[in-house]
């Protein structure tokens, strides 16, 4: 049967055509994320941190550096790791990772807009450096993002609208920077939310009444700012802890 055993060798072949092709992807893949370390190693002085990588070893044996099954990094912290130097684009190519902590290190620089790339992203910390610009609206695309916290840095602008698109979050903080304008009436969308700290900014205008729809919210500060009205009476009896910088509750 010439016919038959054409066609198993032709499957056969193909079969192995597309091992190889996902084999190839796959290492391609892990070289991406590689390459995506190595840059955030050069781009912050990476010689000089607390605690160097050695290039000729393994990424999962490199400090602060979590992977997968498949080798993938699902995890990145290098927070007091003595960073000094910037963000890199190319941290937006670690497609796999959920946990980025680079917090009170001295990266300056503006946050990378390509970070909204991150799909599988659930918490984001970059607390304590010296980051300047504004926040990226594209951080708005990381509906896995559960916790995310630029505080104490020097970012400057207003806060994003698109970050109301993030569903899943439960903990926003951006006290201490230099943010500026109102505070986004879309924040009333984060259904989920347990803690909004908007202290010690530059932020103006009413507090939106949309916030008063957060029936999560039990922490919020927003003392140190420059902001009028009064606190939406419904979150009145469910505040735990707060500093809502001598507000009034609204009458109803």
């Amino acid at each position: 049967m010439p016919h038959l055993r054409t066609y198993l060798l032709s499957l056969c072949a193909s079969v192995l055509l597309l091992l190889l092709l996902l084999a190839a992807c796959n290492a391609g893949s892990l070289e991406t994320d590689r390459e995506a370390l190595i840059a955030l190693y050069n781009s912050t002085n990476g010689e000089n941190w607390d605690n160097p990588w050695q290039s000729g070893t393994p990424m999962d044996e490199w400090q602060g550096v979590t992977v997968d099954s498949r080798g993938r990094v699902v995890e990145l912290d290098l927070s007091r790791n003595n960073l000094r130097g910037y963000l890199p684009t190319d941290l937006g190519n670690l497609s796999h990772l959920k946990v980025l902590y680079l917090g009170f290190n001295q990266l300056s620089g503006e946050i990378p807009a390509e970070l909204g790339n991150l799909a599988n992203l659930e918490t984001l910390y970059l607390a304590g450096n010296q980051l300047r610009g504004e926040i990226p609206p594209e951080l708005g695309n990381l509906a896995n993002l559960v916790g995310l916290s630029l505080e104490g840095n020097q970012l400057s602008g207003e806060i994003p609208a698109e970050l109301g698109n993030l569903a899943n979050l439960l903990l926003l903080v951006l006290g201490g920077n230099q943010l500026s304008g109102e505070i986004p009436a879309e924040l009333g969308n984060l259904a989920k939310l347990g803690g909004l700290y908007l202290h010690r900014n530059q932020l103006s205008g009413e507090i939106p009444a949309e916030l008063g729809d957060l029936a999560n919210l039990e922490r919020l500060y927003l003392d140190g700012n420059q902001l009028s009205g009064c606190i939406p009476r419904s979150l009145e009896n469910q505040l735990e802890l707060f500093d809502l910088g001598g507000l009034p509750y609204c009458f109803e």
